[in-house]
């Protein structure tokens, strides 16, 4: 006797939620640090580093202001 195939996916569609790519940190107004961490994610953006964009934008969002 042969066991049944062990199911490994759902039934139906998983549906996520649109949140990639996630929205950017904004910089606080009149802070320096949050400015040189926005030209850096900038500048990553523009060599198609997403990990240091991410980087920046986690530095942004915990950066006491």
């Amino acid at each position: 006797m042969t066991t049944p195939p062990r199911r490994t996916s759902t039934a139906d569609p998983i549906h996520l939620p649109d949140v990639f790519p996630p929205v950017d940190a904004a910089p606080a107004p009149g802070c320096g640090r949050c400015a040189e961490l926005a030209a850096d994610r900038t500048r990553a953006r523009g060599k198609g580093d997403l990990s240091a964009v991410s980087d920046a934008n986690v530095l942004i969002r915990r950066h006491p202001h």
